[in-house]
C-alpha cells in the first residue's frame, strides 16, 4: 500500500514549521520512503516569541494561541501545497504540534490545534500524538523510535540532534530510547548572544575553551543519573542549563565550546549506559545523526572523538532526510493511526500497554 503524505514538526529550538511530502508504502511488513518535496517554514519573530513564551500564558490565552497556531500551521501547509502544485495529491496530515509542556505522567501539551488545521486545509488531520502514550503510563516521549524501526532498519544506533537530543538504540529483540540532554535550543540562545541565530557549522565554538568547572556541574545534573525511560521538558534548558551556564559569565565562545563537549559526553555516557544494560561489549557500528545539529561540523567531532571507545562510527545520511527525518516520521505516524495500528513502542516510553495514539480531524465531510 502506498501513502502520499504530509508530515510536520515544529521543534524546540524555534527554528521553524519543517514540511515534507513523502511517498511512503508498506510492502508485506517492510516500509520504505521516499521525499518527494521539503520546506523549513522559517519563524518570524514574532510566532518566535509567541512560542517562546507560550508556557507563561493562562488557560484561555493559551487555547486562543493553540488555535491561532493550528490555523497558522493550516496557512503554511496551503502555501507549500500551492507552490509544489500538490493539489489532490495529499491524502493526509500528521503534524506534531509545538511542544507546550512535558510533564509525564501528568500531561504533555504540544500546540497547533488540529481541528483548526483540517478546517484551513480541507484535508484529514492526526495531531495529538503524545496524550494517549501519557494516559497509559508512559513518557509521551520518544515517539520517534517507532519509525526509526520500520524506516531504517540496517542501523543500530539513532541520535537525532534537535532542540533536545535523543537517541535510540535498536537491538532487534529490544528497543531502547531516550533523551539525552538539551542540545541546539541552548547552543542557538547562546549563539545569539553575539547576534546569530545559531553556530553555523560550530565555528564559534570552536574558537572557545572548555571551562572545566562549568562542564563538570553541568555533568553533574541528576536528569543524566536517572535511569530510562525517562524524557526532558524544554523547561529544563532554559530554566536550569542555560542560568547555569550564565552564572559564570563567560566569553560566549567559551560557553559554546563547554556545552558542546557536554552534548558529546552526554551522548557516549547514554551509549555506554546502553551498552551495559544491553550486554553490548564491542559496539562496532553505525550512528545514524539527523537533526540540526548534524551540520555543526565542530560538535560531530566531537561526538566522534568520545564514541570512539565504544567502536561507533558516526553517519550522516543525504541532506533532506538529515534534516526532516522527524517530520517523515510524523508522516508515518499518522499513517498508522490512520491504519489504526500501534504509534509508540511501549517498551520505549515506558507505558503499560501499545496505544493507538493521535486524534483524527476529517477536515470536511
Amino acid at each position: 500500500m502506498v501513502y502520499k503524505v504530509i508530515g510536520l514538526m515544529s521543534g524546540s529550538s524555534l527554528d521553524g514549521l519543517d514540511i515534507v511530502f513523502v511517498e511512503i508504502e508498506e510492502k508485506g511488513g517492510n516500509w520504505s520512503y521516499q521525499v518527494l518535496n521539503a520546506a523549513c517554514m522559517s519563524f518570524e519573530n514574532d510566532w518566535k516569541e509567541q512560542l517562546k513564551n507560550a508556557p507563561l500564558l493562562g488557560a484561555r490565552e493559551l487555547a486562543s494561541l493553540d488555535a491561532l497556531f493550528g490555523k497558522y500551521i493550516g496557512s503554511q501547509v496551503n502555501q507549500f501545497v500551492e507552490r509544489n502544485s500538490l493539489q489532490y495529491k495529499v491524502a493526509l496530515i500528521a503534524s506534531h504540534g509545538h511542544t507546550v509542556f512535558h510533564h509525564p505522567p501528568h500531561n504533555t501539551t504540544q500546540i497547533g490545534n488540529g481541528a483548526f488545521i483540517a478546517a484551513e486545509t480541507s484535508l484529514p488531520v492526526v495531531s495529538d500524538l503524545r496524550t494517549m502514550d501519557v494516559a497509559m503510563g508512559g513518557q509521551g516521549a520518544p515517539i520517534v523510535p517507532i519509525g526509526e524501526q520500520l524506516l531504517f532498519p540496517q542501523y543500530r544506533y539513532f541520535l537525532n540532534i534537535g532542540g533536545i537530543a535523543n537517541i535510540s538504540y535498536n537491538g532487534h529483540t529490544v528497543y531502547d530510547a531516550f533523551d539525552v540532554c538539551p542540545a541546539n535550543r541552548v547552543l542557538n540562545m547562546l549563539a545569539e548572544e553575539l547576534g546569530f541565530s545559531f553556530d553555523e557549522n560550530g565555528e564559534i565554538a570552536r574558537k572557545g575553551n572548555i571551562i572545566e568547572g562549568l562542564l563538570d556541574q553541568l555533568n553533574a545534573q541528576e536528569y543524566y543519573w536517572q535511569t530510562y525511560p525517562k524524557s526532558l521538558a524544554n523547561e529544563f534548558g532554559t530554566e536550569v542549563i542555560l542560568p547555569l551556564i550564565k552564572s559564570f559569565k563567560l566569553d560566549p565562545r567559551d560557553a559554546l565550546c563547554t556545552y558542546a563537549e557536554h552534548i558529546a559526553m552526554q551522548v557516549s555516557e547514554s551509549v555506554q549506559q546502553i551498552n551495559r544494560k544491553r550486554g553490548v561489549i564491542h559496539a562496532d557500528n553505525k550512528m545514524l545523526v539527523t537533526g540540526g545539529g548534524a551540520f555543526n561540523q565542530f560538535l560531530i567531532e566531537r561526538l566522534s572523538e568520545h564514541l570512539n571507545a565504544s567502536n561507533i562510527i558516526i553517519e550522516i545520511p543525504n541532506r533532506q532526510t538529515a534534516e526532516y527525518k522527524e517530520a517523515i516520521i510524523m508522516g508515518l505516524l499518522g499513517i498508522l493511526r490512520w491504519r489504526e495500528e500501534p504509534t509508540v513502542l511501549k517498551t520505549v516510553t515506558g507505558a503499560k500497554e501499545q496505544s493507538i495514539g493521535g486524534a483524527l480531524w476529517m477536515g470536511k465531510s
